[in-house]
């Protein structure tokens, strides 16, 4: 038990130094550009482009993989916000009382007091696999959304609102959400496109 409490220890010093590194590296212009494109409705324009592509491709059904798409944020927003930050309870970097004055944060931006897992990161990974899967036929290109969902993450990291572990959890919480809600339409999928 020593051994188990001894290394979760090291993991957690690990996790807030890594952040550290990582949030050392900000601008001053930086800093409301970050902020900006940390809110969902920043990416309004790409949301709308992606229902294009999907309206293109799947026309008058395409209303099954939109629903599919929702329910991914849906599941992803709600396993993270409504029930592993409560249940975690692990406090933001932001909110940590030994992170305060060695953590940038930007214009007084803390976000809610409990980070594990980080829904930012769960949304975004979960909309870019089920987004993927159901382009990647008509849309390979479409891949680089895993780069939007990353950069979407390292926003948070920069805002000093999440650690790492956060950001690998919400990840890997979203990517399962998005594989579970596709492998559940998936064929009906198949028969939508025409």
């Amino acid at each position: 038990m020593h051994k188990k409490n001894h290394m979760l220890e090291k993991l957690i010093e690990a996790d807030k130094n890594l952040l550290l590194t990582i949030n050392r590296w900000h601008a001053p212009w930086l800093d409301p550009v970050m902020l900006f494109l940390t809110q969902t409705w920043a990416w309004i324009p790409l949301y709308a482009l992606l229902i294009y592509f999907i309206i293109k491709i799947y026309k008058k059904r395409s209303w099954i993989p939109l629903t599919g798409a929702a329910l991914t944020v849906l599941f992803a927003d709600r396993l993270t916000s409504g029930l592993m930050k409560p249940f975690f309870a692990r406090p933001r970097p932001s909110h940590e009382p030994d992170m305060a004055g060695v953590l940038h944060l930007v214009n007084g931006y803390k976000g809610s007091e409990f980070g594990f897992v980080s829904g930012h990161a769960a949304n975004s990974f979960g909309v870019a696999l089920f987004v993927w899967l159901i382009l990647r036929d008509h849309y390979p290109h479409s891949a680089w959304l895993f780069a939007w969902a990353a950069f979407m993450s390292y926003t948070r990291l920069y805002l000093g609102v999440h650690y790492p572990g956060d950001i690998l959890g919400g990840a890997l919480t979203g990517l399962m959400c998005a594989g579970i809600v596709y492998w559940s339409i998936k064929k009906h999928l198949r028969k939508s496109v025409y």
